[in-house]
């Protein structure tokens, strides 16, 4: 029988399998030892809070593992972990000797897509190892942002802005991953161009908590002391604008152009190159604005 595809989150995937009010023991749940479980090394989350992990553990302590690992086959013997690598980390620290699990069999893809879905739809994940699973979607399997969306129910506007999060220098990236730096402080940073100058404004942030306008204007008072290359001040806003255009194309998925006319006024342009495609940028501007 054909597999269904994947996509509108984990439910779609697993059905009702996934659910903790199931009894997994009626339907194919095995108990292994625990050191026949390993992680999954491509799975987008890497930082796993101690404070979560040992409230986890004290629970698993208590009440056992109630939902059940969700792993596959692998040729040596050993099973992989699709989904619930925190229980299994919380299964080790309460030093259980033996784990529920239910084996899945799945191809290489698809065991990656769960993964990523799994995690992503978690509010704990941080935004960056958010972004490197939508990133993992794209660059292994070839996926258009929007097909990201659709798999993990999610807007393309939220694909889009987090992946131009890993734009940043990996110091800004890690002031993320540590909860330092809100997604909107470094949405606002990319216009910077400067790798030392974002990096010193990201400080500030933290040390004096600049507020995300702050952010901007400070981006807006760089661009305008940037000379260009003949040694002529550069437009004042002209690199603040790129940005914005980056960002509309990587929403739309076509060419955005800015026109600047003075200080407060413009025009935006937005290029599209046959019907079908117009309506497809007025279908996805339509679900923008419900």
């Amino acid at each position: 029988m054909a597999r269904k595809g994947l996509g509108k989150g984990l439910g779609a995937i697993f059905g009702s399998d996934i659910s903790v009010e199931k009894n997994e023991n009626a339907t194919g749940t095995l108990m292994v030892d625990i050191n026949f479980v390993e992680p999954n090394k491509n799975q987008p989350r890497k930082d796993f809070r101690k404070e979560d992990l040992e409230e986890l553990t004290n629970s698993v302590k208590q009440y056992g593992i109630i939902q059940p690992i969700i792993v596959k086959k692998k040729d040596n013997q050993l099973y992989e972990i699709i989904a619930g690598e925190r229980r299994w980390r919380a299964a080790k620290s309460a030093g259980l000797e033996e784990v529920p699990i239910v084996v899945r069999e799945l191809s290489e893809r698809e065991a990656m897509e769960i993964s990523i879905i799994e995690n992503v739809q978690r509010s704990d994940l941080n935004p960056i190892e958010e972004a490197l699973g939508y990133q993992v979607l794209m660059k292994e399997y070839g996926l258009k942002q929007e097909e990201v969306a659709k798999k993990v129910a999610k807007s393309r506007v939220t694909i889009a802005n987090a992946l131009r999060l890993l734009k940043l220098s990996e110091p800004i990236q890690k002031m993320m991953i540590e909860g330092k730096l809100s997604s909107g402080h470094a949405r606002a940073l990319l216009s910077i161009e400067d790798s030392s100058l974002q990096y010193k404004v990201a400080k500030e942030v933290i040390d004096r908590g600049l507020s995300v306008r702050e952010v901007e204007q400070r981006a807006k008072e760089h661009a305008k002391s940037r000379p260009d290359k003949k040694g002529k001040e550069k437009n004042a806003n002209l690199l603040y604008y790129r940005e914005y255009e980056n960002y509309f194309q990587e929403i739309l998925g076509t060419k955005v152009h800015i026109h600047q006319k003075d200080k407060n006024k413009g025009r935006i342009e937005i290029d599209y190159y046959s019907q079908a495609e117009l309506e497809r940028i007025m279908d996805l501007m339509r679900s923008i604005a419900e």
